[in-house]
């Protein structure tokens, strides 16, 4: 059994997290339905809980409730969305006062993946063509990976919706891999990609002939000023990759929280990551030590300060 803290109270915590885990893990549930958790630590000896610390998962907008007070901290991924929300930019109409926790460390991009058959070497081609795309993207609209494709294809002056009115089909998935987006890929019915997760597909779309396509100079600008860093995915990352691909980093799972939220807080949370380092399920190939998540690393990108509880924990602890 994992090391618990002492005492039947945490059996039952223990007990409760892997009943929640199942029923949130329900794969059944699409994305958009029940599949978040708010692990709430509190005091629950009297007539009714009452709740201290609130830490939950969820999607980008989330970032209202964090700062409004509604909960203390959430994950967001990935980090790029935290960025917005710190300068109230793109999917955020206003600066939202919030600061990192720490960074949970994975690295990914995103890409936008076609059939070389069609000849297009550029998102602009598309939007020339009116192209009726039959495009894999993720079900839910409120996913980040659809964030970023909006704001993507709307810095080329187009969405897609305006795909679907050219007489295009949206390939609708819940995983990276899910088999609705493989079974298609095999078939060579899709004729292109738009996600991240790209270990869990990329290499089996690049087998099979399918083409990475780079944005340009301005278009990788225009990302930037929106909170999101490029990336190059080193050819032999993955078997089929041949050459380099400069894309859009996806990178990094801030915790984060309101700047107004009490330092000893932060702190103590902070010292959790060392504490409870053994327990944590880390990525392979992303992590590297638990010093990382208070660091701007490739995995933990940063571009919102960090808590001051944060900052203090991390400046007194050097070693890590």
């Amino acid at each position: 059994m994992e090391k618990l803290p002492r005492g039947a109270n945490f059996l039952r915590a223990k007990t409760l997290w892997e009943l929640g885990l199942n029923v949130a893990g329900n794969p059944k549930t699409p994305y958009g339905g029940n599949r978040d958790m708010c692990i709430t630590v509190g005091n629950g000896s009297g007539e009714r809980f009452r709740p201290w610390l609130r830490m939950a998962t969820g999607s980008p907008i989330l970032a209202h409730d964090v700062a409004e007070g509604g909960i203390e901290m959430a994950v967001i991924n990935p980090s790029g969305l935290l960025t917005q929300a710190y300068r109230g930019v793109g999917l955020f109409s206003a600066p939202l006062d919030l600061r990192i926790v720490a960074v949970y460390p994975t690295w990914d991009q995103f890409v936008f993946v076609v059939n070389p058959k069609l000849g297009f070497t550029s998102l602009a081609d598309i939007k020339k063509a009116r192209y009726p795309l039959h495009v894999s993207v993720k079900e839910d609209p409120t996913h980040s990976t659809r964030v970023i494709t909006d704001q993507v294809l709307g810095h080329y002056g187009f969405s897609l919706a305006d795909i679907v009115s050219w007489g295009g089909t949206l390939n609708l998935t819940g995983a990276p891999n899910d088999v609705r987006r493989m079974s298609k890929l095999a078939s060579g019915e899709l004729d292109a990609v738009f996600d991240e997760g790209l270990s869990f597909w990329l290499d089996e779309a690049l087998r099979l002939g399918y083409r990475p396509l780079t944005l340009e100079a301005e278009a990788f600008a225009a990302m930037a000023a929106l909170g999101w860093r490029d990336a190059v995915i080193p050819a032999g990352t993955y078997q089929h990759l041949q050459q380099d691909h400069h894309c859009i980093d996806y990178s990094g799972w801030p915790l984060y929280c309101s700047a107004a939220l009490p330092e000893q807080m932060v702190y103590d949370v902070c010292a959790s990551f060392l504490a409870r380092q053994e327990e944590i399920p880390w990525e392979d190939g992303a992590f590297t030590s638990v010093g990382q998540v208070g660091r701007d690393t490739i995995a933990t990108p940063m571009d919102v300060p960090l808590h001051p509880g944060a900052a203090r924990y991390f400046s007194e602890h050097p070693e890590l």
